[in-house]
């Protein structure tokens, strides 16, 4: 056993080192084609999940111009709806009109004869001349029955069909109300993806934190005491949040109405600054954010900006904590 492997060595110590090289570009060679085939297969499998993603995305489109489109023809029906019955109710009003002047014709006339039999009954006779004047009174009397039915049938006959466009009306309301809801859950589907991006972008960032559906950026991270004007930290704080929303403005279909409120808050204490009140300095801390949103290309029509003053703590008492908490910045994706 042992006079093979010394061979090996004086084969190798007289410099043929061809046949391990060889071996070893094999292996070499082996391995990089191992790992090719890995990397060619992982990127079909990653081009087919794209691809069916864009046909998920393509249909739901297609469902939502489709429910755009039903959405304004119920608006349209509605809208003819409510015509239609501001007209009956003129129709209504005017009949009842009418109705209101035959009944007391009918009235006086019905005292008329009334009277004109008392008189008859008391003399015992009737002249030709009163008989006349009865007769044609009872065929007015007759006429002006026969005009109360008629409008008395009209009133109901527009009564009817006011119920029947009311009936129409409230269908379509509710037809309209599951429409609206569809859409904020459509609405609340992007909400939640945009609160799932911005969760992995702050990370565990000091200064900012979830409150319901708010993310909420305490405003000594973005500005100075009493200040309006952004901080050089604070700019860079808000860079990925606005590079988030653009996404966002990619994403959510153009006919779901959307914007990006942000909202300052103060503490109470009194403020000694240029600022004449707390609601000043939250509207123009608000402000100051929404500027440099639209200077990092965020649209200006998805932005609002709302000051609060210190009328919305979130921190209850007087500690400096408390003071610090309630000084704040929010931002919140709502319905316009």
């Amino acid at each position: 056993m042992a006079a093979p492997r010394f061979s090996r060595f004086e084969d190798a110590d007289q410099g043929d080192h061809w046949p391990g090289f060889v071996d070893a570009l094999a292996t070499l060679l082996l391995v990089i084609v191992f790992l090719l085939s890995i990397f060619v297969a992982g990127q079909f499998a990653l081009s087919r999940a794209l691809t069916g993603r864009d046909e998920q995305l393509a249909a739901l489109n297609a469902q939502l111009a489709i429910l755009a489109d039903e959405l304004d023809l119920a608006r349209d029906e509605n809208a003819e709806l409510t015509n239609r019955i501001t007209g009956l109710e003129t129709e209504i009003a005017g009949l009842e009109s009418q109705n209101d002047l035959l009944n007391t014709a009918l009235t006086m006339a019905e005292g008329q004869q009334a009277a004109l039999q008392a008189e008859l009954d008391s003399e015992r006779e009737l002249s030709s001349e009163s008989m006349q004047a009865l007769a044609l009174l009872n065929q007015q009397l007759q006429v002006l029955r026969d005009q109360i039915a008629t409008l008395n049938a009209a009133l109901e006959a527009s009564e009817q069909r006011a119920e029947e466009a009311e009936a129409q009306v409230i269908n379509l309301g509710e037809r309209l109300n599951a429409a609206l809801a569809e859409r904020a859950a459509e609405l609340a589907v992007y909400r939640s993806d945009f609160f799932g991006r911005l969760r992995a972008i702050l990370g565990n960032r000091t200064g900012v934190r979830i409150v319901g559906d708010r993310f909420v950026f305490e405003s000594d991270v973005l500005f100075a005491s009493g200040s309006a004007d952004l901080s050089a930290e604070g700019r860079e704080s808000l860079r990925p949040i606005a590079d988030a929303i653009i996404q966002l403005t990619r994403e959510i279909p153009d006919d779901l109405e959307w914007v990006i409120r942000i909202d300052g808050h103060t503490d109470p204490l009194p403020i000694r600054t240029t600022y004449a009140s707390n609601w000043e300095l939250s509207a123009a801390r608000a402000i100051s954010v929404v500027n440099l949103m639209e200077d990092l290309g965020v649209p200006s029509e998805r932005l609002v900006a709302a000051g609060f003053g210190e009328h919305h703590p979130i921190a209850e008492g007087r500690t400096a904590e408390a003071y610090a908490r309630n000084r704040r910045i929010e931002l919140k994706l709502t319905a316009r």
